[in-house]
């Protein structure tokens, strides 16, 4: 007898074209296949032979009709279903996303907020299927899609298929059930009649298993795991994770209450014992629930250079080393370390099974408990100095502001923070009046669990007098940390900050004044950004002149002149008012202080956005300013190696420069990028530190590499289009297995994440590289066919000068047509792109170069790029 798939294949072959196997469970086996008629991406559910010979077509159809009416936001669609020779299916939407399953085999704990909105969601389908008399019977994280932040229930209809056709002695005499032993409800488990406080048991176990890494109960067998959910006591999750709320257990013990009756009895009931408020959806509660969004990570243009310039102005010259607070703080996180040690867990390893470092830690924002929240700018300062305090002591791997700045809620979980930033050490912290004086607590939490190491500390010092809290840590504490930890941690000298209070309380009023600009900056509000920096540049002026040998003051002055000249949609006219003020400040501060590796940084970072909106006078003025600009960088990571912004903007400026070939330019992006992102892995634009790294390797044909960078971009910011762009791009390698349907799948993808704006251009640059994927499989599969679809793409997507002014699709059609062996169609593309980029022609004459291998002996190539023939 032919296989399954022949089978499918050939009794569907006029509704749906069958691609490949997804996925193979206990009852079914699901396909990825194209909707002929309406030309979208189906999964085909097919249940075993068995199963469809057990249940029979009309039995099938007539019961898997009840599943076709659900509508509901949260509940996965059926859109057809039927018998393709003797084997019953049905036809579902594919998802774009992954399984609870899959994110949790990856992630092991979930946050709590994502967990509880993953459960309220499925409560809400739940309640809804409820009410119209459909029990699912098999609710599992295999069944719980994740897509768009959102979860979908699947397979509402097999088991109510099955168990309404009778089927399920049948099926347990062959060893299958229906329903999942690890998340069944007794009743279910004994063959009893089940009702909707079997689906809510079976989803307290998945939310259980969400917040404790694992389901309730397990065992060997099937009967053992039922016979512990009939009998034994539910462990108790705060055991596990102190920072599940008393409501959320009390409420998941509910649920998971042997006996029916005592459960709660609707999805509603369960949701607002959870605590969502009677008559919220899910939605909208976990909305209003988790409030805090990370900032944008880029401000400005994809091509243009160091977006927000991360000179951490403050941050190394505001506090000594003991800013830290004092002895305690420091002894503390290296008792924490200790702690991970003495548990059996080295200094670089794992802080707990997680895989959070314990020797990795975030400070969190201080939080102001004044009463008129008067301390917040102190709170700020003070957690700018924590960081920059910590990040002086070797053996301490320290995020950067940059990383913990996206969770100044405190409402956001400890262990979220933690897992977010793979941090296995939190710091918190919060600043208070007490009489006449300010009183700050600290305390350190396991970034795994949110618990606490039991390690706190109060620091006092008279609101008149605040830089006490800046001073030195003592000798002693250097001696202690040595002996907890049996190694060589030291404490490395800084600049010393300003002794004016005045001038340092002025200076963490314009820092929050800035973090406020670039929020409003980010939402658009043109108006408040105005207002804001120039209060912020209103105090430091005034703080400038109380202390004439600190340059801090003047640095910042000069970094909101350069954000401004960065605001302006990049129009030289009105950015070079901005850059001009700019160069005055820093060139002021120098005189201050003429090795700051700030000043460095922010100079560069001003002389190099002058070059890129050709503010240089003639050929030789443009090359004094990008000259210059790279000395200031490679001056401020001299005096720091630590000067991630400045490394970054290296990055950017190597790709253009034109001398020393491709190649020579891409190794230097790689060595900058990398510099960057080990000095700060959570650079403001981070993502395009990556991105820069991905594309650099690609270009030297180093694709095991980029494609660990595009991975890890993935990975970090699932939602930026660059990376899913960078898995289309590496889909069209030699030794790449090139799938046509997944590279339309990631295609629609990158079109849905980018801005409205420039849809129109990335569909037809998805097309192109959708191409090039078409281009490499007909080679791996010897197809005509294949190429003739390469050749229709490429035709119908490069020639749109309306959409395409700038002219950079035909770089990616002559890739196509070189590949497709059609040289004659590749030159005509690449001498409609290098009359649009003259200077591209340096970049595609280098010999290292791959895409135009295969004409680089061409004499037509060769006059083109100017390497003679």
């Amino acid at each position: 007898m032919a296989d399954t798939l022949t089978r499918l294949q050939a009794a569907l072959a006029d509704r749906y074209g069958i691609q490949r196997e997804l996925g193979r469970g206990g009852m079914a086996t699901v396909y990825l296949a194209t909707d002929l008629k309406h030309d979208r991406e189906v999964a085909i559910k097919v249940l075993h032979p068995e199963l469809s010979a057990t249940l029979g077509p009309e039995r099938f159809d007539r019961e898997i009709k009840f599943a076709a009416k659900l509508q509901h936001p949260n509940i996965l669609a059926l859109y057809d279903s039927g018998d393709a020779d003797g084997l019953l299916y049905y036809v579902m939407p594919f998802v774009y996303g992954e399984s609870l399953r899959d994110r949790l085999n990856r992630d092991g704990l979930l946050p709590v907020d994502f967990a509880l909105k993953v459960a309220l969601e499925v409560a809400d389908a739940l309640g809804y299927a409820h009410m119209l008399g459909i029990i699912h019977r098999d609710i599992k994280p295999e069944n719980i899609m994740l897509s768009g932040g959102h979860a979908l229930v699947a397979d509402f209809g097999i088991a109510r298929a099955l168990s309404e056709a009778g089927s399920n002695a049948k099926l347990t005499e062959t060893g299958m059930a229906i329903g999942t032993p690890l998340y069944m409800s007794p009743e279910q488990a004994v063959g009893d009649t089940v009702g909707p406080t079997s689906d809510l048991y079976s989803l307290a176990c998945v939310l259980y298993e969400m917040l404790a890494g694992q389901p309730p109960f397990g065992g060997s067998n099937a009967r053992q795991i039922m016979a512990r959910h009939a009998m034994e006591q539910v462990p108790s999750l705060q055991v596990v994770r102190d920072t599940v709320a008393d409501e959320v257990e009390d409420a998941i013990f509910a649920a998971l209450s042997k006996v029916a009756a005592d459960r709660p009895q609707t999805a509603a009931q369960f949701a607002e014992m959870l605590g969502a408020p009677p008559g919220m959806t899910a939605s909208r509660y976990t909305a209003s629930r988790m409030t805090a969004t990370r900032r944008t990570a880029a401000r400005t243009k994809v091509n243009t250079p160091p977006n927000a310039v991360t000179v951490t102005v403050g941050k190394r010259s505001l506090f000594t080393a003991g800013v830290v607070g004092s002895l305690v703080l420091v002894a503390m996180i290296a008792a924490a370390v200790w702690y991970g040690r003495r548990n059996g867990t080295a200094l670089d390893a794992t802080g707990s099974e997680t895989g959070l470092k314990t020797s990795t830690v975030a400070v969190r924002y201080i939080q102001d408990l004044s009463s008129d929240h008067k301390l917040a700018d102190v709170a700020d300062g003070l957690t700018d100095a924590l960081i920059t305090g910590l990040s002086q002591v070797q053996g301490l791997n320290v995020i950067s502001q940059n990383g913990v700045e996206p969770f100044r809620d405190p409402s956001i979980s400890n262990d979220s923070v933690g897992r977010a930033l793979q941090a296995g050490t939190i710091v918190v912290g919060s600043i208070e009046p007490d009489g006449d004086k300010v009183r700050l607590n600290l305390k350190l939490v396991e970034g795994a669990s949110g618990a606490e190491f039991g390690q706190r500390s109060s620091i006092e010092a008279k609101a008149t007098d605040l830089l006490v809290l800046r001073d030195s840590v003592p000798v002693r504490a250097v001696e202690l940390i040595r002996k907890l930890l049996g190694g060589e941690l030291q404490l490395r000298n800084q600049r010393q900050g300003t002794k004016v209070l005045a001038a340092w309380s002025l200076l963490q009023r314009a820092q929050l004044l800035h973090r406020e600009g670039e929020d409003a900056a980010d939402a658009g509000d043109s108006l408040t950004l105005a207002r804001t920096f120039q209060t912020a540049d209103s105090l430091l002026a005034v703080a400038e002149p109380l202390d004439p040998r600190w340059p801090d003051p003047i640095v910042l002055r000069a970094l909101l002149d350069y954000r401004r000249s960065r605001l302006v949609n990049d129009e030289p006219s009105l950015a070079k008012p901005w850059i001009t003020l700019g160069l005055g400040h820093i060139e002021r501060a120098l005189v201050v202080q003429p090795n700051n590796p700030d000043a460095l940084e922010l100079r560069g970072n001003l002389r190099y956005y002058s070059y890129l909106l050709e503010l240089g006078t003639g050929e030789a003025g443009q090359q004094a300013l990008i000259s210059s600009a790279e000395s200031d960088f490679v001056k401020a990571t001299d005096l720091n190696k630590s000067q991630a912004g400045a490394y970054a903007s290296l990055s950017h400026l190597y790709t253009r420069k034109t001398s020393g070939g491709s190649a020579s330019n891409a190794y230097d992006v790689i060595t900058a990028a990398n510099r960057a992102l080990e000095a700060d892995a959570f650079l403001s634009n981070a993502d395009l530190i990556i991105y820069r790294l991905f594309s650099s390797l690609y270009d030297v044909s180093d694709f095991p590499k980029a494609d660990q960078w595009c991975r890890e971009g993935f990975r970090r910011f699932p939602t930026n289009p660059r990376f899913t762009q960078c898995q289309l791009y590496l889909m069209s390698i030699k030794g790449a297995f090139p799938d046509p349907a997944v590279a339309r799948r990631l295609a629609d993808t990158l079109v849905a994440l980018t801005p409205e704006d420039g849809r129109a251009f990335q569909r037809l640059q998805a097309n192109l590289l959708v191409a090039a994927v078409l281009a490499r499989a007909s080679i791996v599969e010897s197809s005509p066919q294949l190429a003739d679809s390469a050749r229709h793409l490429v035709a119908s997507s490069a020639g749109n000068v309306e959409v395409d002014p700038p002219r950079d699709l035909p770089l990616d059609a002559a890739f196509v047509y070189t590949m497709l062996g059609d040289k004659a169609l590749a030159l005509q593309q690449l001498k409609i792109f290098v009359a649009a980029h003259p200077t591209a022609s340096a970049t595609l004459a280098d010999p290292n170069g791959w895409w135009f291998k295969d004409l680089q002996n061409d004499p037509e190539f060769r006059r083109l790029v100017g390497s003679g023939g």
